[in-house]
């Protein structure tokens, strides 16, 4: 049986591997949330012979790289989003907890985002300097936004760790769709942070940390065709009144 000319056991085994790396991603989000090393003995002495799972993260990993077998199929950009995924998704579990995003998350998207870079650039200079710009416009787009918003309002307005994670994901995505990534995550931003006024369950004077919106503005632009998200974005800001 085929789905998407893709046969359903490399679904199967895709879904079994999405389950061990969510497995193993629980044990690194508790490291690096306390700036601590991922791999070390006590992997083998401590966690594995008393293993906790956590639904959330085995199956929230487990799916969505279903997904991107479905969407993507058989190509290198897979590899690349099936490394991407699970750092994101320690993201957004870190930085809703904790309200920080541990430098060896982002270094490491960074580093993964270089070498595929590089990788793409010998077959294409195009693809290779779309994504270097969209590195300086990530991480440029929020360093500004972080410096205004803090010399206006006289405090932090976002973290520099929002600055370096976007500059990881420019450097993935290139700069359309890290300019996408950046104005979904605004408006997701916006109208979440809203509901949760409203509804108290924040405070005005509380932190609401903004790398779960980018996270999730990132997996919309991956699954979600550019050109219908470009039309919504349009709708959206134009009150409906753009049209084909």
């Amino acid at each position: 049986m085929y789905i998407n000319d893709i046969h359903i056991l490399y679904y199967f085994f895709i879904g079994l591997l999405g389950l061990a790396v969510g497995q193993v991603m629980n044990w690194a989000n508790a490291r690096l949330e306390n700036h601590e090393k991922v791999f070390c003995k006590e992997f083998f002495t401590t966690y594995l012979p008393h293993m906790r799972i956590n639904c959330k993260v085995l199956f929230s990993t487990c799916i969505i790289y279903v997904l991107l077998l479905y969407f993507i199929g058989w190509q290198v950009k897979l590899i690349e989003y099936l490394i991407l995924t699970p750092l994101l998704i320690a993201v957004f579990a870190i930085d809703y907890r904790k309200q920080i995003i541990p430098n060896r998350l982002t270094l490491t998207m960074f580093e993964v985002s270089l070498v595929f870079t590089f990788i793409s650039g010998l077959s294409s200079l195009n693809v290779f300097v779309d994504r270097i710009l969209g590195m300086v416009a990530g991480a440029g787009i929020f360093l500004l936004i972080t410096l205004i918003g803090g010399a206006i309002a006289g405090k932090e307005a976002m973290g520099f760790g929002d600055v370096k994670l976007m500059g990881a994901l420019g450097l993935t995505f290139g700069l359309t769709s890290t300019i996408m990534i950046a104005v979904i995550s605004f408006l997701l931003g916006a109208i979440i942070s809203l509901i949760l006024l409203i509804t108290r369950r924040k405070k005005s004077s509380e932190y609401i940390p903004f790398g779960p919106f980018i996270v999730l503005a990132t997996f919309l632009v991956i699954f979600v065709p550019h050109n219908v998200m470009l039309f919504i974005l349009l709708k959206i800001f134009t009150l409906g009144m753009y049209k084909v």
